[in-house]
């Protein structure tokens, strides 16, 4: 299958978009060289390939969620620049 100037012509028009017809003959050449190369690896024996949705096996790197004793507020309130009442003081915003 080939993509003809005319095509490209169309879609630019569609798409609202001006080229010179240097630059149509260019994504002509480009487009035409991308649906060769797929029609090649069309060619490839494929049906016992089983179908991914990514290149490589991936496996969940989280750990489990368990349920653990939480940081005693003072350990986590140590570092704070200014507390109040057990909480982080922070600038208003609003």
């Amino acid at each position: 299958m080939k993509i003809t100037i005319s095509e490209i012509e169309h879609v630019a028009q569609l798409a609202r978009l001006s080229f010179d017809p240097s630059e149509i003959e260019n994504f002509n050449r480009q487009l035409n060289d991308i649906l060769g190369y797929i029609s090649k690896l069309e060619e490839l024996d494929t049906s016992r390939v089983e179908p991914t949705t990514h290149a490589l096996e991936l496996t969940n790197a989280f750990r489990k969620d368990e349920v653990k004793q939480s940081l005693p507020v003072e350990k986590i309130l140590s570092n704070a620049p200014e507390q109040e009442q057990g909480k982080f003081v922070v600038p208003k915003i609003i």
